[in-house]
């Protein structure tokens, strides 16, 4: 979580808002740099973000929502976002190419076609969007409604979603090959050690 934050901060975010378990709350704090708000978060994911959203100091004219579950998003993911919305975009999101050949299957696992990935994209955090637009989108689902995420909640609003370039380190972490895959990267990443450097 930590280093979501730091990813946020680094790539222009001005204010970060957590949603966070309500028995976890010291912990997050105690993690977390100060000036991060923290919310109680959810039974589910819209309903974190929901918690979030009322938690954004007015005046803020542009909201990106991250999932911490991608650590080493890299600042610059971010600050492509934010470039697109100050540029305009009512909404927009990091992607990436679809690389391996996509198919589709009915119920018994058969392949009953394969979409051209040509026109596909995997679609990353943070997710961007003007506060207004958000809001009104937000205000239109109805409770209870659950979308992937927030880029489905703005298009069931009719609100167009542009695209920025995405990251391969953007990776989400949830099963233990990903957390071991996120750990090479970071020590490949981490620098040598001066001479006579102690490490414990």
């Amino acid at each position: 979580m930590a280093w979501s934050v730091a990813a946020l901060l680094d790539g222009g975010v001005a204010e970060v808002v957590v949603a966070v378990p309500a028995a976890e709350r010291d912990e997050f704090a105690a993690a977390l740099p100060a000036g991060v708000v923290l919310v109680e978060g959810g039974a589910t994911r819209t309903a974190s973000v929901r918690a979030a959203l009322a938690a954004v100091p007015g005046e803020a004219t542009a909201v990106l929502v991250h999932d911490a579950a991608r650590p080493l998003t890299p600042p610059a993911v971010v600050s492509r976002v934010l470039a697109a919305l100050v540029a305009g975009a009512p909404a927009v999101v990091p992607v990436l190419p679809v690389v391996d050949t996509t198919v589709a299957v009915d119920d018994a696992g058969i392949v009953t076609g394969a979409p051209d990935r040509g026109s596909l994209r995997r679609v990353q955090t943070p997710q961007g969007f003007s506060r207004a637009a958000l809001d009104a989108a937000y205000d239109r689902l109805p409770v209870g409604q659950e979308l992937t995420d927030d880029a489905a909640v703005v298009r069931a609003a009719g609100i167009p979603v542009g695209t920025v370039p995405g990251d391969e380190r953007s990776a989400k972490v949830t099963v233990a090959h990903d957390l071991a895959l996120a750990e090479l990267m970071v020590g490949a990443a981490a620098p040598e050690p001066a001479a006579g450097t102690v490490l414990r």
